[in-house]
């Protein structure tokens, strides 16, 4: 596990960090997803990645692992909110916030309500199962016991050319019988 230490600007409100300045501190942590989402691509892997942050550090930084370990729910959001926990020693992930380069399905949409995920800023919307907002809207419905903060769109363009670069050449591969 990764752990990037972020402080704050004596001279600005923008968290600062070794990397590279960006103007919004939400657009350099959603750089880091990005940065996970391409090491999927090494395993074969759709590239989405997510990290979580608690108190300015990031304290997981995952990838999706579902080729690589043949494993139904190692999606990035499910593997960071486990990473995280652990990392904390408790559940309860209230005063995190998870990146995530593409909007939550189903499945991990119920698990960001499930661990009380304080916050969630996703890049790309999913229109074929993202369940935030594109199909479903699992983190606001009435009846649930915790509310998830939703900000979308952040390097959305990055995020969306990666996952689409990713699928033409699956297609591609797929239509000439190699793989």
């Amino acid at each position: 596990m990764r752990i990037f230490t972020f402080w704050r600007d004596q001279n600005s409100e923008s968290l600062m960090s070794e990397r590279s300045p960006v103007t919004d501190h939400r657009e350099q942590l959603m750089d880091l997803a990005l940065d996970e989402a391409r090491a999927a691509l090494e395993h074969g892997d759709v590239p989405v990645g997510a990290i979580v942050v608690h108190n300015g550090v990031v304290i997981a930084a995952r990838h999706n692992e579902r080729e690589l370990d043949d494993n139904p729910i190692a999606h990035a959001e499910m593997l960071a909110l486990v990473d995280a926990a652990t990392h904390l020693g408790q559940w309860r992930l209230n005063e995190c916030t998870m990146y995530v380069t593409l909007e939550p399905c189903a499945m991990c949409a119920g698990a960001l309500v499930n661990s009380r995920l304080g916050k969630l800023v996703y890049a790309a919307h999913d229109p074929k199962a993202g369940a935030v907002q594109s199909q479903y809207e699992l983190l606001f419905g009435d009846r649930l016991n915790h509310r998830v903060e939703v900000t979308a769109g952040i390097r959305a363009q990055d995020s969306a050319d990666l996952l689409r670069t990713f699928f033409r050449a699956r297609r591609k591969t797929n239509s000439t019988g190699e793989d």
